[in-house]
């Protein structure tokens, strides 16, 4: 029992000290190759050919993702196209919630939800490297492409006159009418309710839900230009992690509606921060 016990013990210790071993070896190989990264950069080598990342990104009007795929053309120089969807809200719109029934939020005045889709490249020059594999290297970003306004009616959820009920209404035109008899509403045009604030308690608003409207959907083209500084904080391996900032301007073939108090535009310039995760390769 105890010649059994000892060959246990010597098969245990064996391999632990192979798995030591094995975990040292990673360790120093892991080393070398961040050193040859090092090297490689210092020398103007390209390291990687190619990287793809995903972002989130907070804008000063809005909110968005991306998609990005990288392509290296040296050190210096790397070339990314990107593929972003974000939502644009407008300064003033301001949600409100009806008292007299419990429902969900509305915007008053709001005609339209605005999405830009974009659909772009950038060119990527090298500003600052990382002194080593703990630093951060600086990017300067600049670039642009299509921007499609995706248009998607706002609607708002109110009791039916004719039929009784609730039905859902949509923002229709600006010289819409309130017909009244003998101080009683007989009957209210739809639109009006985007207009006349006195009428949601009487009308019972609330908003139309996340699900309405993709039907309706509309699409205004447009082309968008931004710059950015990225900073890289990721180590010399195949992580992809940074930080960027920058601004970007947009132009549309047409006004976009989105409030009905308020100018239509037609350019927009906002800037934003984004953070993105991705690999190279």
């Amino acid at each position: 029992m105890r010649k059994l016990f000892l060959i246990f013990l010597t098969i245990v210790i064996g391999f632990a000290s192979f798995a030591q071993k094995s975990k040292k070896d990673l360790m120093i190989q892991r080393k070398q190759r961040i050193n040859a990264l090092i090297k490689q950069e210092e020398e103007g080598v390209i390291s990687y050919h190619k990287q793809t990342a995903f972002g989130i990104k907070l804008n000063s009007d809005g909110y968005g993702g991306f998609f990005e795929l990288g392509k290296y053309k040296s050190v210096k120089k790397s070339l990314l196209f990107q593929f972003e969807l974000t939502e644009r809200k407008h300064s003033k719109e301001e949600k409100q919630s009806n008292v007299n029934i419990p429902s969900s939020p509305f915007i008053f005045g709001k005609i339209n939800f605005l999405y830009p889709l974009k659909i772009g490249v950038q060119q990527q020059y090298l500003l600052g490297n990382k002194t080593n594999r703990n630093g951060i290297s600086v990017t300067g970003n600049f670039g642009g492409g299509i921007s499609l306004a995706l248009l998607r009616p706002y609607n708002l959820e109110v009791n039916d006159m004719d039929k009784g009920g609730r039905k859902l209404i949509r923002y229709e035109s600006s010289d819409s009418s309130l017909y009244s008899n003998s101080g009683r509403y007989t009957h209210i045009a739809d639109s009006v309710l985007f207009t006349n604030s006195s009428l949601l308690g009487f009308m019972q608003v609330s908003g139309g839900g996340f699900s309405k409207g993709w039907n309706q959907l509309k699409v205004t083209p447009g082309i968008y230009t931004k710059a950015s500084l990225r900073f890289d904080y990721g180590k010399y391996n195949e992580q992809l992690s940074a930080l960027e900032v920058g601004v970007m301007a947009e132009i549309y073939s047409k006004a976009i509606p989105q409030l009905v108090y308020s100018k239509a535009n037609q350019y927009f310039v906002s800037v934003y921060v984004s953070i993105l995760f991705g690999k190279r390769k």
